[in-house]
């Protein structure tokens, strides 16, 4: 099968948005064997679009435009398709119903435009928008597959993975599984040299390396003829690949971050954890925030930037500041440990170091410390951080959690 991807948004073209869901279709479409032969952007302009359909129904098997399901009057990709395919658009009645339930929620009225989005071209099979309102669409005329996605990628990502995946997938004969393993503290480059002999000899599964800021997420893919052999297939491979990477490997799932993983991991075990940041501002105590029931386990902490702040707020002695300095493995002890005593909790950390662009205490950029206190004893470690400001601070934030994971475990 030989496919085809058209974006669909003027506001791609002007550089106001970027398409990550062409992308993330291509990598799923690779992986069930599907030649991606093209790939376009356009505006939203019927005449365009009408263009590259032709293009597309004379030298493609699948085409999926995305973006344009909308209610705006910008939004003409659905209507664009219905006239290419000579039929009109009908309401899908499941995608309506959402709408009318959604509106009575929210106690909006429906105006006309909002049901342009239970709409689809005659004859096309709906898929659901679970994050969404608008309806995707599947029609297939004169052997080609059209395909209909909505342009945001929260609700886009879902429907290819939930709706259009599966559908290829049996019209493929083949079941497909996936899993992504997740790591921290190795690069990228060192991934993949350790990974070398088991990607050079891939055949079925199919392993990909993903760099996402700050750690690294390795996807095996395995195609059989059935769900549970494919998942056969990833199985002893992901085992050998967190054999070979070790330690850096802190969880799977598809956007499991460390700060998830580990925020579970803490309240599953009803371990509390506090935290004293001076390099990160807040950044690692608002990570943990995002953890869904994370007050069982963390009743606070302290942004202590200031030197008298780490003396006023947890005690850090002002004469071991004045000895060591603020970017010191004593500070950085001192604060885990005094945030610990302050709060009451199993674990504390401490982060200490310089973001940059700026040198402080004669301590290059990235230089980072952080302490970790618990019932036995206190840890401190020492990184050198590359990137931005901003790269640094996620990149200790990170860090903090995997010093965390390494003690409590996974």
């Amino acid at each position: 099968m030989k496919a085809e991807i058209i974006a669909v948004g003027t506001e791609m073209l002007l550089g106001e948005i970027t398409d990550t869901n062409s992308p993330y279709l291509a990598r799923q479409l690779a992986q069930l064997g599907i030649d991606i032969y093209y790939q376009e952007t356009v505006g939203d302009n019927p005449a365009r679009i009408t263009a590259l359909l032709d293009q597309a129904s004379r030298r493609s098997d699948l085409v999926v435009l995305m973006g344009g399901l909308g209610p705006t009057a910008d939004d003409v990709t659905k209507e664009t398709v219905a006239a290419f395919l000579h039929v009109p658009l009908v309401t899908d009645p499941v995608a309506q119903e959402k709408l009318t339930a959604t509106a009575a929620r929210l106690q909006h009225a429906l105006t006309p435009n909002n049901l342009i989005q239970a709409q689809l071209p005659q004859g096309a099979i709906p898929l659901a928008n679970r994050t969404g309102l608008a309806v995707g669409s599947w029609n297939t005329v004169n052997g080609t597959v059209y395909v209909t996605l909505p342009g945001p990628p929260q609700e886009c990502e879902p429907m290819i993975s939930e709706q259009l995946i599966p559908r290829l997938a049996q019209a493929t004969h083949q079941a497909i599984a996936s899993t992504m393993l997740r790591f921290y503290g190795l690069t990228e480059s060192v991934i993949a040299a350790k990974l070398a002999p088991v990607i050079n000899a891939q055949t079925n599964p199919t392993i990909a390396i993903y760099y996402q800021f700050p750690d690294i997420a390795v996807r095996i893919t395995a195609q059989a003829a059935d769900q549970a052999a494919a998942e056969a297939l990833i199985a002893p491979v992901a085992e050998k690949i967190k054999d070979l990477l070790g330690d850096a490997f802190y969880g799977t799932g598809e956007h499991g971050s460390i700060a998830q993983v580990v925020g579970q991991a803490l309240i599953q075990r009803h371990t509390t954890i506090t935290a004293a940041e001076s390099l990160t501002a807040g950044a690692f105590q608002a990570a943990l925030g995002t953890v869904p029931g994370i007050s069982a386990v963390f009743p606070g902490g302290y942004v202590t930037y200031a030197p008298e702040q780490k003396t006023a707020m947890i005690g850090v002695p002002a004469a071991l500041i004045q000895q060591y300095g603020v970017v010191s493995t004593q500070t950085a002890q001192a604060m885990a440990e005094g945030a610990r005593q302050h709060v009451g909790t199993d674990y504390a950390l401490g982060f200490t170091g310089v973001a940059g662009p700026d040198t402080l205490e004669g301590q290059p950029a990235g230089t980072v410390f952080i302490g970790l206190a618990s019932p036995t004893g206190t840890t401190v470690r020492e990184f050198h951080l590359l990137g931005s400001r901003n790269e640094v601070r996620a990149r200790a934030v990170a860090w903090g959690f995997k010093m965390l994971q390494d003690v409590i475990g996974r």
